[in-house]
C-alpha cells in the first residue's frame, strides 16, 4: 500500500492536534512534520518530500494562500480553515479540498480520497478524448427513441416523476430521474446547480448571486450545490 506523507502548516495548537489525530486513523498516511507558520512550511518543503499539506490561511505574517504562491512545486494541498470567503481564490492553485472548521472525520476522509483519485488519474495513460467523450445520448419519449445532441442541451428540470430536457429549439418531456440521466452526460460538461436542475456549462450566460441565467432563464442555485459551481466555474 502506497504511503502518503504528511504536512500540517497551522498556527493554532487544538487544530493540529485534531489533523494529527485524524491523520493516526489512517494507515496509508503518514506524518512527517508540523509548522506552526508559512515560513517554515516553505523551508521545510524545500528540503523534505511531502504528498499532502494540510494548509490554514489565515496565519499571522504570510498567508496559507500567499504562500503557494511562491510554490512551483506543491504537493497535494487540502485547505484547513474556518473562513469560507477564500474557497474559489484556493481553487486557482490546484487545491484537493477545502475544509472548513470544525470538520469531521468523515468530511477529512472524503478529502484523502480526492486525493488518492487524483493520484491514480495522474498515474492511468492519457486517452484521447476526442474518441471516448460521449457527444449524444438516446432518450425514450412516449413509445418513440429520440438522439439528443448533447451539444444542443441547455438544462435538465426536473418536473415530478419526469424530466423536461431544454435544447436550443425545443423541449422534451422524458419519463427519467435526474440521477439516471446525469448517470449519461460527461462530468467536465454538465453540472447539478439545484435538486431540479441540471446546466449544460458551456450554455452558463451570467451567474448572479444564487441564480444562473441560461438563455434569458433564470435558474436558482441550491445552497448545497453552490461550493461545487463555483469550483467549477473558477477552474
Amino acid at each position: 500500500m502506497e504511503t502518503f506523507k504528511c504536512l500540517i502548516v497551522d498556527d493554532e495548537p487544538f487544530a493540529r492536534s485534531v489533523l494529527e489525530k485524524f491523520i493516526k486513523k489512517i494507515s496509508s498516511l503518514e506524518l512527517a512534520h508540523q509548522c506552526y507558520n508559512a515560513f517554515d512550511a516553505v523551508s521545510y518543503l524545500h528540503n523534505n518530500h511531502i504528498d499532502i499539506m494540510f494548509l490554514d490561511i489565515n496565519m499571522p505574517d504570510f498567508t496559507g494562500l500567499e504562500m503557494l504562491k511562491t510554490l512551483q512545486k506543491p504537493p497535494k494541498v487540502i485547505i484547513t480553515t474556518a473562513y469560507s470567503e477564500f474557497a474559489v481564490e484556493s481553487y486557482e492553485y490546484s487545491v484537493i479540498d477545502y475544509l472548513l472548521k470544525p470538520f469531521s472525520f468523515e468530511r477529512f476522509l472524503k478529502a484523502i480520497n480526492k486525493v488518492v483519485n487524483s493520484e491514480e488519474k495522474e498515474k492511468t495513460p492519457r486517452i484521447d478524448s476526442s474518441e471516448t467523450k460521449t457527444d449524444h445520448i438516446f432518450i425514450k419519449v412516449d413509445r418513440a427513441t429520440h438522439k439528443v445532441n448533447l451539444s444542443e442541451v441547455c438544462y435538465f428540470e426536473a418536473y415530478g416523476n419526469y424530466i423536461k430536457i431544454y435544447l436550443l429549439d425545443k423541449k422534451l418531456m422524458v419519463y427519467e430521474k435526474m440521477h439516471e440521466i446525469e448517470s449519461k452526460l460527461p462530468k467536465e460538461d454538465f453540472i447539478r446547480v439545484h435538486k431540479s436542475y441540471m446546466v449544460a456549462v458551456n450554455k452558463i450566460d451570467k451567474i448572479e448571486g444564487n441564480r444562473i441565467f441560461i438563455l434569458n432563464t433564470e435558474i436558482p442555485i441550491g445552497q448545497t450545490y453552490k461550493k461545487d459551481l463555483e469550483a467549477r466555474i473558477s477552474r
